[in-house]
């Protein structure tokens, strides 16, 4: 690291360019083998026990598995090598991963090492952009460094949902815009474009979340008229729609009874799958379960789920509000250099002010900066649906504000201004890193102690060495800047690298990971409950289930309610298993005519339907019944049956008798003579 921080005071610190030069001067043979250390030292870390993950979320591990058997699948992100139902998110990520499984073979390794090296990429493409932005490859360490000691990057990059793909691609729009801004390139700018239609064709909308930022940049620094700026802007947007609008027309075009039906959509387009189920919807907090025909959550007349239950996770998530990003999960997971990024944005603007409009540095700093703000805002307005792992949207702009505004402190470290804001960065870095580790305060107590005193040291050193009678002992102040400086980096990043670090070894699976060292089991009684539901949520599978699915040989195994059990029982017994209603219970596929078609044309052996015997505890005053929401048909007093689509439930249980039960799962026969 002292190597890293060393080099980034220019040849002439207080006179920078205003903008460089497209070319960089070659690399010192040092710079190279830093550069080399960080690429190598990230893909050794992220590589490292990967197969830990198991298959991570098995939502988007089975669509995974199904790329890997058929190109279909491949193409549309289909859950299911029938190709009845897709995910509910685009499939570029599927597609990465399952070529990965089309070559090496379907397992945890294949799956999820593209994410590892996906992170490398990332790395490279921070350290790439701010060297660009700065003119110093020190800078540019840094952004990689502090890119990858991120929690949440930690995390989601070993994992194998669609959040790496889109951050990689997000990050290499912002690099071709820091690359166009010095003289107005149509060519890089067009190419940010490109990068973002990828990206959002990897999680739609929030794949787009940096282009209020990247945008606004370009047309305010790019060195060239106004009407060019635009005109260049607006090639960057037609850019944006052909490379992502080339699938939509595809679904548009291709006969939508040869395809999989698009989850999550209402109509079976992409486009309300956009602005609706993982759009505006999502954002306003407007979906709900049980669109179809009631929440599948619901439990039967005169039971209720005690509110333990809830505040535990059944139901929960994150309240919305300006300090989204400094609580709860999210926290741990982005913010431990979040308000240094802030502090070191306001440090460029404020330092760079008078330059002119053209200054890359502080044109690149807008890039980040803006990044930053405009999507911590939008999460933090985010109504419902958060998952805390999001954020790792917000990653590449933390490490390019910090970056860019250590590299501005640096360069004028001889006067107050530099030493000044040197210590309101370390500051607000160590400080922060204190109260997050405070949350924690089991974890390493020491590490808060030390990050915090080392943090208060040295930021009132940097003060001290501003005063005035500092200054007769100018050459030794300068040294001891220097010195203050490496050790202040070391005091930010050590909060934050802890935690990722504790993170890597740590077992991540299901739709929610966490960050951090590992965490006792619970066992109370709401605990108990939700690992007796773990196969309705896609958890592990009873083997003599999966056993039986295995000696099927129709299209589909079995049938059952929402993806993410369909999910599970697909991984484990590598057979075909047709998702009723899709990832929330609301797709309105199958009509109950179709699947009542598709038993007669024995398409699929066994309908499952988990049912659950609910504790004495859970029942309440019983209150006269909702004709809008009709109790579980058949259902025994005090068993619940979780199923959205209470017609095809109605029907298989009126026609059909119960062959098996595996634990809390019951299995029906479709290929007997019905009732």
């Amino acid at each position: 690291m002292s190597v890293t921080t060393a080099e980034l005071a220019p040849s002439e610190p207080t006179t920078p360019p205003t903008a460089q030069p497209d070319g960089l001067a070659p690399a010192r043979r040092w710079e190279r083998i830093a550069l080399a250390v960080l690429l190598l030292g990230t893909a050794a870390a992220y590589l490292w026990n990967i197969g830990v993950n198991a298959m991570g979320n098995s939502f988007y591990a089975a669509a995974v598995w199904s790329g890997s058997r058929d190109w279909k699948a491949l193409l549309f992100g289909s859950l299911d090598p029938g190709n009845f139902i897709t995910v509910d998110k685009p499939p570029v990520s599927q597609w990465v991963m399952g070529l990965s499984g089309q070559l090496f073979g379907f397992s945890s390794a294949s799956m999820l090492a593209p994410q590892a090296i996906m992170a490398v990429g990332a790395v490279a493409l921070m350290y790439a952009a701010v060297v660009r932005a700065t003119g110093n490859r020190g800078a540019g360490l840094l952004a990689g460094i502090v890119f990858a000691v991120t929690p949440v990057v930690a995390l989601m990059f070993r994992f194998n949902n669609p959040d790496a793909v889109m951050v990689l691609l997000m990050t290499a729009a912002a690099y071709c815009t820091v690359r166009g801004l010095p003289r107005a390139s149509l060519r890089w700018i067009v190419l940010a474009g490109v990068a973002l239609g990828f990206a959002f064709l990897a999680k739609m909308l929030e794949g787009l979340m940096v282009l209020p930022a990247l945008g606004p940049a370009y047309v305010i620094v790019a060195p060239a008229s106004i009407r060019a700026r635009l005109l260049h802007s607006l090639a960057a947007v037609g850019a944006l729609i052909v490379s992502s609008g080339w699938f939509v027309l595809l679904t548009i075009l291709w006969p939508a009874d040869s395809r999989p039906y698009l989850a999550g959509s209402k109509d079976n387009t992409f486009m309300d799958l956009v602005l609706g189920y993982n759009g505006f919807a999502r954002y306003l907090g407007k979906n709900h379960m049980g669109g179809n025909n009631k929440n599948p959550f619901e439990l039967p007349e005169g039971y209720q789920i005690p509110e333990a239950l809830k505040q535990g996770g059944f139901g929960g998530g994150f309240g919305s509000g300006p300090d989204r990003m400094f609580t709860g999960e999210i926290c741990f997971e982005i913010s431990w250099l979040l308000p240094a990024a802030l502090v070191a944005f306001t440090l460029v603007l404020l330092s760079r002010g008078r330059r002119p409009r053209t200054d890359l540095i502080r044109g690149s700093a807008l890039v980040f900066g803006l990044w930053l703000v405009i999507d911590s805002a939008l999460f933090s307005g985010m109504k419902a649906g958060m998952h805390a792992y999001y954020t790792l949207a917000v990653a590449p702009a933390i490490a390019g504000c910090v970056a860019i505004g250590a590299y501005e402190v640096w360069r004028r470290r001889t006067e107050a201004f530099g030493r000044v804001g040197a210590a309101a960065l370390i500051l607000s870095a160590g400080i922060w890193g204190f109260v997050l580790l405070q949350r924690d305060s089991d974890w390493q107590p020491w590490l808060r102690w030390t990050i915090l005193a080392a943090s208060v040291i040295v930021a009132l050193a940097l003060l001290v060495l501003s005063l005035p009678p500092a200054a007769r002992w100018d050459r030794r102040r300068t040294r001891a800047t220097t010195a203050l400086l490496i050790a202040g980096v070391l005091a930010s990043l050590a909060g934050s690298t802890a935690y990722a670090a504790a993170t890597l070894p740590q077992a991540h699976t299901g739709g929610s990971p966490t960050v951090g060292p590992a965490r006792p089991k619970q066992s109370g009684p709401a605990d108990q409950f939700r690992r007796r539901l773990s196969t309705l949520m896609g958890g592990q599978a009873d083997p003599q289930l999966v056993a039986l699915l295995q000696q099927t040989d129709t299209q589909w195994s079995a049938a059952i309610d929402r993806s993410s059990p369909a999910a599970g029982l697909e991984l484990a017994s590598r057979t075909p298993v047709l998702a009723i209603g899709g990832f929330t219970s609301e797709d309105p596929v199958p009509t109950l005519p179709k699947f009542q078609q598709m038993v007669r044309d024995h398409a699929i052996t066994y309908y499952l339907i988990p049912e659950v015997e609910l504790p004495d505890s859970w029942r309440v005053d019983p209150k006269p019944a909702d004709p809008s929401s009709p109790a579980q048909p058949n259902a025994p007093h005090g068993i619940w049956r979780p199923a959205g689509n209470t017609e095809i439930l109605a029907w298989v249980t009126a026609h059909y008798t119960a062959t098996h039960h595996f634990g809390d799962m019951a299995v029906y026969d479709l290929t007997a003579p019905p009732h």
